[in-house]
């Protein structure tokens, strides 16, 4: 894959974003053979791109962070991809679902650093110790391709489908509660449509951390002490539809909401 293939498959996808538009997914016809290492090319070029457009990085997410859903896709690590600034919504607030394709929501423990961290060896007790914060948090993921179907190499140079976050405003020590067994009930108007807890990530979401920080070492690249990260779905994700009010409840660390307008 030379530089100008990577250029097309970043615009490719970064074009479907800001047209709101479905794409046939890249593995389909344009590329059939990507990998998961030219994936993250894309992706990176995909960043370079929103970074030139003058948006900024807030923070990294962490997807595919299921033991089962690893197995079932085999591969060894989850993926990564970069919550920016216009995807950011204010808890309490609304979207509208016009500027999206076909949004999915689930529900996440976000981690705030208060010392940078850097791999290869990082495990999940180093990245509590380095922990000033965790809290309750929504992703939005809205995959550019139709129908939400792709490869992982597909997701992971579409930036893991990241098009929203709502981040809670309710931040606690992580030593105040047992982040794994955080129980976690998703609701769409009021009636509950997933259940889950916070081991359903990783194991623990400092494993999902941890990993995070190691993958980027890869090519370099630290974890930054300040930058919210989100470490995982830990329920299935709901499709949104106009006129729903979304709630995420996770028990010792509050709830996050927002609305959905046409």
């Amino acid at each position: 894959m030379d530089s100008n293939q990577i250029k097309e498959l970043a615009s490719y996808v970064h074009h479907a974003e800001k047209e709101k538009c479905e794409v046939e997914k890249i593995t389909a016809h344009l590329y059939p053979g990507l990998t998961i290492e030219e994936a993250y090319y894309v992706q990176e070029e995909l960043i370079r791109q929103k970074l030139e457009e003058g948006f900024n990085i807030i923070g990294p997410k962490m997807g595919i962070t299921s033991e089962a859903k690893m197995r079932q896709m085999n591969v060894n690590d989850p993926i990564y991809g970069y919550v920016f600034d216009y995807m950011v919504i204010n808890d309490g607030d609304s979207i509208s679902l016009a500027n999206y394709i076909h949004p999915k929501v689930e529900p996440e423990i976000g981690f705030i650093l208060e010392k940078d961290l850097e791999g290869p060896e990082v495990t999940a007790l180093d990245v509590l110790q380095a922990t000033a914060y965790v809290f309750p948090a929504i992703e939005i993921i809205d995959s550019r391709y139709e129908n939400f179907n792709f490869t992982l190499p597909d997701v992971i140079a579409d930036n893991t489908s990241a098009r929203g976050a709502v981040f809670g405003t309710y931040l606690r020590k992580p030593d105040e509660l047992e982040l794994d067994v955080v129980g976690v009930t998703l609701s769409i108007n009021g009636e509950i449509r997933s259940l889950g807890a916070g081991a359903a990530v990783l194991g623990h979401p400092a494993n999902s951390v941890a990993r995070l920080a190691n993958m980027l070492s890869r090519k370099g690249e630290k974890l930054k002490a300040g930058q919210p990260i989100l470490t995982g779905g830990i329920t299935e994700a709901i499709r949104l539809a106009a006129g729903d009010f979304v709630t995420a409840k996770l028990g010792g660390l509050g709830d996050v909401s927002f609305f959905v307008k046409e």
